[in-house]
Order: C-alpha cells, then sequence, then structure tokens
C-alpha cells in the first residue's frame, strides 16, 4: 500500500489495484486552495504512473466532496493571481483524469459545489448519497465557470439547461441530478461508502484493457467524426482480441461461468 501523509489536503491511498484520493480540508469542506490544487495534481499524476492501477476513487472527507474555491485567498490577497493558483494545477488535473487508462469513479456526499461539480462531472462515473446538493455557484461570486464544468456540462444536459444551471446558479438535489445525469446512481447517505466500494471492486475485476479502451472511444467521440470513430473502434477491439483477458472473457462466455479477468 501507498498512502500520503495524513496532514495533507489531499489523501492519495493506493492498495492492490485501486488508488482513493481523498480531499481533505474537512474543516472548510474540502475548499480549493492553492496546497489543495497542487496536491490534486501530484496525487493524480502518481496515478498516472502507477500501471498497476485499475481504478480511481475520488471522495472528500468530513461533512462535504468540495464546496469549490476557497474564497479566503481572493478576499485577502489578489484576485487574479489567486486564480491562476487555483485554476492551473486544477485544470492540468481535470486534463489528466480524462487520458487515465482507467476508469474513474467520484462518491460525492454534502456539498458539491463550484470546482466540486466540475471534478465530479469530469469524472467518469459518479455516485451520490441522497443528501447530496450540487450548484455551480460561480455566478453568485460573480465569477464564470472554471474546472472543465463549461465543458462536460452542456455535453451531458444540453446547451439550454447547462445554461440554466450556470446563469441562475440554483441549487440541485440528489434526486434531481440523477434525473440530468450529473451522476449514475443516489445511493441513501448511510450506504455510500459500502455501495461506492462494491462499484470499484466490480471495475476494479473488469478486464483492464477493454474498460480503457472504451473510456477512450467515448471520449473521443465529443469530438471526432464518423469515420475516425469507425477506425477507432477497430483498432481498440483488435488490441482487445489479441489479449488473454479476451480469451478469458469468451471462455467464460460459453463455460457459463464468471470471468477471471487478470488485467492483460
Amino acid at each position: 500500500m501507498t498512502t500520503t501523509s495524513s496532514a495533507s489536503p489531499v489523501r492519495l491511498e493506493m492498495s492492490e489495484s485501486v488508488a482513493r484520493l481523498t480531499f481533505n480540508r474537512p474543516d472548510a469542506l474540502n475548499a480549493i486552495n492553492p496546497a489543495l490544487a497542487n496536491a490534486f495534481l501530484s496525487a493524480i499524476q502518481t496515478v498516472a504512473s502507477s500501471p498497476r492501477i485499475r481504478v480511481l476513487l475520488l471522495r472528500g472527507d468530513g461533512r462535504a466532496f468540495m464546496a469549490g474555491g476557497d474564497l479566503t485567498g481572493f478576499r485577502d490577497g489578489d484576485p487574479v493571481g489567486m486564480a491562476d493558483s487555483l485554476i492551473k494545477p486544477i485544470h492540468a488535473g481535470i486534463a489528466l483524469l480524462a487520458q487515465l487508462p482507467m476508469p474513474v469513479v467520484a462518491s460525492v456526499h454534502g456539498a458539491v459545489a463550484g470546482a466540486g461539480l466540475s471534478i465530479t462531472l469530469a469524472a467518469d462515473l459518479a455516485i451520490a448519497a441522497d443528501d447530496t446538493t450540487f450548484s455551480t455557484a460561480y455566478i453568485k461570486i460573480g465569477a464564470s465557470p472554471d474546472a472543465s464544468s463549461s465543458w462536460h456540462l452542456p455535453r451531458i444536459v444540453g446547451l439550454r439547461k447547462a445554461m440554466e444551471i450556470c446563469l441562475l446558479g440554483e441549487r440541485i438535489d440528489a434526486h434531481e441530478a440523477l434525473r440530468l445525469s450529473l451522476v449514475n446512481r443516489v445511493v441513501p447517505t448511510a450506504d455510500l461508502v459500502a455501495q461506492t466500494e462494491a462499484l470499484v471492486q466490480r471495475l476494479a475485476a473488469g478486464p483492464t484493457v477493454a474498460l480503457a479502451r472504451t473510456k477512450q472511444l467515448l471520449r473521443a467521440a465529443q469530438t471526432s467524426d464518423l469515420a475516425s470513430q469507425l477506425s477507432a473502434e477497430h483498432e481498440a477491439f483488435r488490441s482487445c482480441a489479441a489479449l488473454e483477458d479476451f480469451r478469458e472473457g469468451v471462455n467464460a462466455f460459453f463455460d457459463r461461468r464468471k470471468p477471471q479477468y487478470r488485467g492483460y
């Protein structure tokens, strides 16, 4: 097991095939300050350089997943300089999330606002406690979106609804978030940890390369044309078909048993 310091604003635990990244400023509802922003990027870079990791979990300690940016620095210092110190590492980390050859799961609860919502949208899958509230929040402080929400949100909910969510900045409860596909699942708050772990373990036991190729294909489809996508699908399937996991999946199908994937 690899574990960062419990005092770090971002804790990273890597055990067997699962990496668990925990935002760790609970007294501030995990609001982003420069230390957290840089620790987030560093943690994602560590995961990216760890080939044994098959799934990444994002979560927040305390009463909230993440309540956005820490406004103290904007109030007390240079707002433009503070924006740069927060946004640059957070954006680099989010860009890297999309490139990771593994599913990224966000497990959220409490307040999910500003960049907290953006990071949730940037994950490949999201599971929420039924006490979760979501908000872009930016417009409430006279700011525009960051951390990828202006890219992900219209692709998930459509342009018209994205305009409403961002321009009005109203809170969205967990069940409305599920209806809008901001999250994939809503579970009772008391069950969030167990349900998240079940999902993470299911992904970790899956065909690693096929999961990675599927993620790459779906992300590429956001900007590619049909001909390019068909070509990419062909190459991805060929790369899967050459692997032992594919052979195991086919054999398990005919044997009527659960496949035992090994990750290659």
